[in-house]
């Protein structure tokens, strides 16, 4: 269950090295706003590979000069397709897949030997993979602010917007929700809660527009698999 409430909780990875992608670079003399926007236009399948990192503050009883401290990491490769369909696939510390076909959301737990079906709705609206790889209309649920600059990428806040027929605020577990873009690419994703955690995921290798069989975000459980079906 931990694992579950891990992978719905998605924290995402920093530190992008090489960055693949077809198509012009977008300069980095545009604001992180229009990058963001023109990434989430521009593209309609994407593949790459991540790290996922949970942080909190240090406790009364730790030093409280080294900053956040991470409580837990994990790192795999991403798939997806807009709108709505992708494959979360995390290989270490351990392997477990977060799917979204377009109707359910699939977690498959290979050391439990374990896969939980769920309707997309509102279990996908609370992941963040569903904030970068959802739908097009990216301004229709979310107010963008220019953030500061910093670790070399251009930080912009997505801020729920209040209309009743956008994403509630309820709908997302996050109080800040950060993208860090760099040359028209996401770079970062950072999620704060109002218990004081931070889920950093960085994104690396990133490359635009690749070419998906039609059965990529298709899951079948093996032969002898619990599985569960939540409404």
């Amino acid at each position: 269950m931990q694992r579950f409430l891990s992978a719905l909780a998605m924290q995402i990875s920093i530190g992008i090295a090489t960055i693949l992608f077809s198509g012009v670079a977008i300069s980095q003399s545009e604001s992180g706003s229009d990058q963001l926007r023109q990434f989430v236009r521009n593209s309609k399948t994407a593949e790459g590979d991540f790290v996922q990192q949970q942080l909190r503050a240090p406790k009364a009883n730790e030093p409280q000069d080294k900053g956040l401290k991470v409580v837990r990491q994990t790192q795999g490769h991403f798939v997806f397709q807009r709108p709505g369909r992708f494959v979360w696939d995390t290989q270490k510390p351990y392997e477990q897949k977060l799917i979204a076909n377009g109707n359910q959301l699939i977690l498959w737990d290979k050391d439990l030997n374990q896969a939980t079906f769920r309707p997309a709705g509102q279990a996908l609206a609370s992941t963040p993979a569903a904030i970068l790889f959802g739908e097009n209309s990216l301004d229709q649920h979310f107010e963008l602010i220019e953030g500061e600059e910093r670790l070399g990428m251009k930080w912009v806040a997505l801020v729920p917007k209040s209309d009743p027929n956008a994403k509630k605020q309820a709908d997302l577990p996050y109080t800040k929700i950060s993208i860090g873009m760099v040359n028209g690419l996401p770079k970062a994703l950072e999620l704060m809660d109002g218990l004081g955690s931070v889920v950093l995921v960085t994104l690396d290798k990133i490359q635009l527009n690749v070419n998906l069989p039609a059965n990529r975000f298709n899951f079948m459980p093996p032969a002898g698999a619990e599985v569960l079906r939540l409404n």
